[in-house]
């Protein structure tokens, strides 16, 4: 059940949210969009789920069009969090569950795992508001997946999370794609893609600036990054020839270079002049190709 965007197109009067987008994305995978606010990221995952109409181009799934009579097959955590404040966390998920088709008995063993996996099975009797946003939001993620959908579409799944319930909430996504859901999931957080995604599309007000497998990117990226720690001064380096970016850190320097050999030669450089307590040579990160290809950082 591979999902298929083909030259995808919307827009909004004479804004064109998204541009020309084509993605394949196999099943069983987990794929990474990418993109700053108002790239096109909420606006393409919305026509994926039916909720917009492109305005050109085709969206299939199993080559075809996805139908209402199929939502108990997809689940989707919107960026926007939309859970009813005043029900039960109980009451929430089993009207939601109910939504899609489950019987009560299967909701509640589901529904119960879930809450233990989160660490919170003692919140099943509380309203919704009466939750900080990071539990809201494990609720969410947990109306979410709670059906086993088959496509699992989240937006900024890992925003307004403490580091402990990111590393919950990617366990399960990973758990969640070792039974074989499809997922897609747009973040911020260039790390989370990076350890989650063999696959990826950047987008850049609305259109697709770099797409495809992650090490097939960072291969024809062409740069490589050097991590020197020292104990002398190695300001001097930023204007070594190959050096195409530097940054000064706590504990010496962060090298941009052009290719790898010239790691080689700034290591003979260096060699005599003192202790070097670390020198590594690393691939780009995403971060790395995104400031090159979009042209600003992440916040």
């Amino acid at each position: 059940m591979s999902l298929h965007l083909e030259q995808v197109t919307k827009r909004f009067g004479h804004v064109t949210a998204v541009d020309h987008v084509t993605l394949h994305i196999p099943e069983g995978e987990m794929f990474g969009l990418l993109g700053a606010n108002g790239a096109g990221k909420t606006t393409t995952f919305r026509m994926i789920l039916g909720l917009l109409e492109p305005t050109e181009g085709t969206i299939t799934w199993n080559n075809e069009r996805i139908r209402y009579d199929q939502s108990h097959l997809i689940g989707y955590l919107p960026e926007e969090r939309g859970l009813y404040p005043k029900l039960k966390v109980k009451e929430q998920l089993i009207y939601l569950a109910r939504l899609r088709g489950l019987k009560k008995p299967a909701i509640m063993k589901e529904m119960m795992d879930w809450l233990e996996r989160f660490k919170v099975p003692d919140y099943v009797d509380k309203r919704v508001e009466e939750l900080s946003k990071g539990n809201q939001q494990k609720i969410q993620f947990i109306a979410a997946v709670l059906h086993r959908p088959k496509l699992l579409i989240l937006d900024e799944p890992f925003s307004g999370l403490d580091p402990v319930n990111v590393e919950l909430l990617k366990e399960a996504v990973i758990d969640l794609k070792r039974n074989g859901t499809t997922i897609v999931f747009s973040s911020h957080r260039m790390e989370h893609v990076e350890e989650l995604c063999e696959h990826l599309c950047i987008m850049h007000r609305g259109k697709p600036v770099v797409s495809g497998a992650l090490k097939e990117i960072k291969r024809s990226f062409g740069k490589k990054n050097v991590i020197i720690h020292a104990d002398f001064p190695l300001e001097e380096l930023s204007q070594f020839p190959g050096v195409v970016k530097a940054k000064r850190t706590a504990e010496g320097i962060h090298l941009q270079i052009e290719q790898e050999e010239v790691s080689q030669h700034i290591f003979a450089h260096i060699a005599n002049k003192g202790f070097i307590r670390k020198f590594a040579l690393e691939e780009p990160s995403l971060n790395d190709i995104f400031i090159e290809k979009v042209g600003a950082a992440y916040e």
